[in-house]
């Protein structure tokens, strides 16, 4: 009841975490990033995405997500602002419950938006079903002119074989890539280097997850991994 209150006084919001180059700390995207907000203050997402992912509402709040973004991108080009991209998250959910492309391409005319400016994060849940129907699903966003990028690269699901099997533009390393101490840092350097060594030979765009101190910015470049969130 509480969720469905939210949905119905526009609760729900979202927060834009920026994507910067790691050399001029310019930033160059955004990824859109759900709230809920209410008369108690701001809810955490770990307190109520795990609710709608159990109880089949998790679409219902990716849509809504993709609108307000949508919404907010025309009202900043209205008023003569530039913008960047901006991604959002597509899950399995999402893609068993609703005709992805069809909808986004709706909401894209609807908002007179260019597709390249709304990019989808595919999480790593989305590659443990059917793989065949995924990659169709995502040659149809690509050839409607949205960028697809491979979520949390290196965690649970998400492997070499699924870049063989699906067509993505952008690979984001997860960021348990830059989680090292003392005995382990040589060891994550190299495993860095080798990740964005593939990502360029594959003709990939690369960025990590969890860039938070200098010392990670540095090793990031020196590993050739240009963009950083």
């Amino acid at each position: 009841t509480d969720v469905q209150n939210a949905f119905r006084k526009r609760e729900f919001t979202f927060v834009l975490q920026p994507k910067c180059s790691l050399e001029s700390g310019k930033i160059v995207g955004a990824e859109a990033l759900a709230r809920w907000q209410n008369a108690q203050g701001v809810i955490s997402p770990g307190a109520f995405i795990p609710f709608l992912e159990k109880s089949g509402l998790i679409s219902e709040l990716d849509t809504y997500i993709w609108e307000a973004v949508c919404r907010w991108m025309r009202s900043m080009l209205d008023r003569g602002n530039s913008v960047v991209p901006v991604s959002v998250n597509v899950s399995r959910m999402d893609i068993c419950a609703i005709d992805v492309p069809a909808y986004l391409n709706r909401l894209v005319e609807k908002y007179k938006l260019n597709p390249k400016l709304i990019e989808l994060e595919i999480t790593e849940s989305a590659y443990s079903e059917d793989v065949d129907a995924l990659n169709r699903i995502v040659e149809e966003l690509r050839k409607s002119g949205f960028r697809i990028l491979m979520d949390d690269f290196g965690s649970a699901y998400s492997s070499l074989n699924i870049l063989k099997d699906i067509a993505v533009d952008v690979i984001k390393m997860d960021m348990r890539f830059l989680q090292w101490n003392s005995s382990n840092v040589e060891r994550g350097a190299d495993i860095l280097e080798t990740v964005c060594n593939m990502a360029r030979i594959l003709g990939l765009g690369i960025i990590a997850e969890g860039v938070e101190t200098e010392e990670q910015r540095n090793l990031l470049l020196n590993a050739g991994c240009a963009c950083g969130q």
